[in-house]
């Protein structure tokens, strides 16, 4: 490939908040570029996962090339939810110029700001779209004096499109070979090889496919190959590209983006920025992405113990292609064998649980999510607790500390007061606020991400009728006024139940979890006790009464003596059976107390 050919190649992205039509725009893309046959379109075409085609969401993001006019262009689609934005950030390196996409109807959003603020640090160009501009509730002249503000750019650099109907995708797609440059190269040696790992799957049958940018050189079948960073070799059994499907090529030269056949079926040897070189090369590791930290922590374990090693194989197998959420085997007392996972957020949680149950049939138990805090003890030790069970006795620990995150929020500004409220009920510390225009704000704030998980975002969209966005960022840790709950049945900790809470809200929490737990658990043939223990006592107490058994059905008429002595005999039992009972927890009384109902 010459250097002609090498300027003929546009990589590029489209990045915007999520429901803003990136997958849409796409569609029309393959479409008017006769990348996809009309008679094999569909809705959402890089939308591989049955998930995302029912939620209507892109989660994991899926490269394509396309041809236009004599150029190649490769596109790499991208999340939008704030839970998978270490995908767009991936995205972001491995292309030269990115498309930002902005809902006509809805304006710049939340999501928007952080997704702009990761390309203009990268430095690649930035095109201005419009989508949904045939919407009969499109604002287009609003919505581009706010673009046109926020990238110092002229109405007449934004590309007005719609999804829908293919308008404007043309010419956007003219735009792209204009204002997108070729790639580029350090190294001229035709002989040497060097890539990019920018994402990864896994196949039964083939081991782990990467997905590569190549920055340097060409690589065909059946070289010898590395991994840079753990430093396994390995042949290319097959090369390619997606258009949308996997198409096998000759060879992947300098500046395209596609795909490498490893044949590798163990976890832990494909890594996100790792670098690929031929086996001797001498060329230097690129500098790879930020490995995604897993902020959101839950126990999953099998509804029947049996599927105990069909759950560890199907995590494994989750894990060889999704590397940013981890696990590691734990035992409980109640639920048996299971496992303690990292997720980046509630989303990733809920999409891996139900992926876990479709595609390997596992029906689960999941315990309430949780953070992690770093706990410094009093004897001077200091440790990292992702559960509750392990959080430290009352009085054993000098402090604890929790992490916080970075909040930018956008709202109508009638919504300003019920924002405010809902602040002071989280624990919010609020910024500054920025007037966006359009009646909008644009508000900062801090807040502990245990707070943000406790059902902000609800809230948010409940007190702003729908309308507030939101984007976060990790922050540092800070001092956490924090406590155990512990829940006891008949006197003994049930460690499934634990939660960590807010000192000033323990009371609250622990009326609500002992009264949920009142409703759920059967009653016993003796008197149960159902608690709530925090700071060292019992903070709420409800007593579930014994089934009632009549012992002297069975006698016809006699002396009232006879009942009397039965009736004594049972109510010495039932003391007994308070004092030594145990109460079997069954599946379903710790499936309803999992769900927020």
């Amino acid at each position: 490939m010459n250097n002609e050919d090498i300027k003929k190649i546009k990589n590029f992205s489209i990045i915007a908040h999520i429901d803003h039509g990136k997958s849409t725009l796409a569609d029309r893309m393959l479409e008017i570029t006769n990348t996809v046959e009309k008679r094999k379109m569909k809705a959402q075409v890089l939308d591989t996962m049955e998930l995302e085609r029912e939620r209507g969401i892109t989660i994991k993001m899926q490269p394509v090339r396309m041809e236009w006019k004599g150029y190649i262009l490769n596109l790499i689609d991208t999340p939008g939810h704030i839970d998978f934005s270490y995908e767009v950030s991936r995205a972001l390196r491995a292309v030269e110029g990115s498309i930002l996409l902005v809902d006509s109807t809805q304006g710049v959003q939340a999501q928007t700001l952080t997704t702009l603020n990761m390309a203009k640090e990268l430095g690649i160009p930035i095109i201005p779209v419009l989508s949904k501009v045939d919407s009969p509730l499109a604002r287009v002249e609003e919505v581009k004096e706010e673009v046109s503000a926020l990238l110092n750019c002229n109405f007449d650099d934004i590309y007005e499109t719609s999804g829908k109907t293919g308008k404007g995708v043309g010419e956007l797609l003219d735009g792209i070979l204009e204002k997108v440059p070729g790639p580029t190269t350090e190294y001229t040696d035709a002989n040497d090889f060097r890539a990019l790992v920018f994402d990864f799957k896994y196949s039964t049958h083939r081991g782990i496919i990467v997905y590569i940018r190549v920055l340097d050189g060409e690589i065909s079948k059946n070289n010898q190959l590395i991994f840079r960073a753990v430093k396994e070799k390995f042949n290319s059994l097959e090369v390619g590209i997606f258009s949308p499907d996997e198409i096998p090529k000759e060879s992947l030269r300098m500046g395209e983006i596609g795909y490498i056949v490893t044949g590798i079926k163990k976890p832990g040897v494909a890594s996100v920025g790792d670098t690929v070189t031929l086996a001797k090369s001498t060329m230097p590791v690129l500098n790879g992405y930020q490995k995604p930290k897993s902020v959101v922590w839950a126990s999953v374990y099998p509804e029947d113990s049996d599927d105990f090693n069909t759950l560890r194989l199907s995590l494994g197998k989750l894990q060889l292609s999704d590397s940013s959420f981890t696990h590691e085997e734990e035992s409980s007392g109640a639920l048996g064998r299971g496992f303690r996972c990292g997720f980046l957020g509630m989303l990733h949680l809920e999409i891996i649980t139900e992926r876990l149950r479709r595609e390997f049939g596992i029906e689960l138990i999941v315990t309430h999510p949780s953070i992690s805090y770093e706990v410094h003890f009093k004897k001077g030790e200091k440790k990292m607790i992702f559960s509750p069970v392990f959080f430290p006795e009352h009085g054993e620990e000098e402090k604890v500390l929790e992490p916080w995150i970075s909040l930018n929020i956008m709202t109508p500004s009638r919504y300003l007061g019920n924002i405010v409220q809902l602040f002071y009920e989280h624990e919010v510390n609020m910024g500054k606020s920025d007037d966006f225009g359009d009646g909008r704000l644009s508000i900062s704030a801090e807040m502990p991400l245990r707070e943000l998980m406790r059902n902000f975002f609800d809230d948010l969209k409940s007190a702003s009728s729908g309308y507030a966005s939101l984007s976060y960022e990790m922050l540092d840790y800070r001092v956490a006024d924090v406590i155990k709950i512990d829940v006891l049945v008949a006197e003994e900790i049930i460690p499934a139940f634990s939660k960590i809470v807010a000192k000033k809200r323990v009371q609250e929490e622990a009326e609500k979890v002992v009264d949920k737990l009142f409703k759920i658990l059967p009653r016993q043939m003796f008197v149960t006790k159902i608690q709530a223990k925090a700071g060292g006592r019992i903070i709420a107490s409800q007593k579930l009464s014994a089934l009632k058994k009549d012992v002297t059905g069975h006698l016809y008429g006699g002396d009232i003596t006879r009942k009397m002595k039965l009736r004594e005999k049972q109510k010495k039992g039932k003391k007994r059976m308070l004092a030594s009972g145990k109460v079997n927890l069954t599946q379903y009384v710790f499936l309803k107390m999992m769900k927020n109902d």
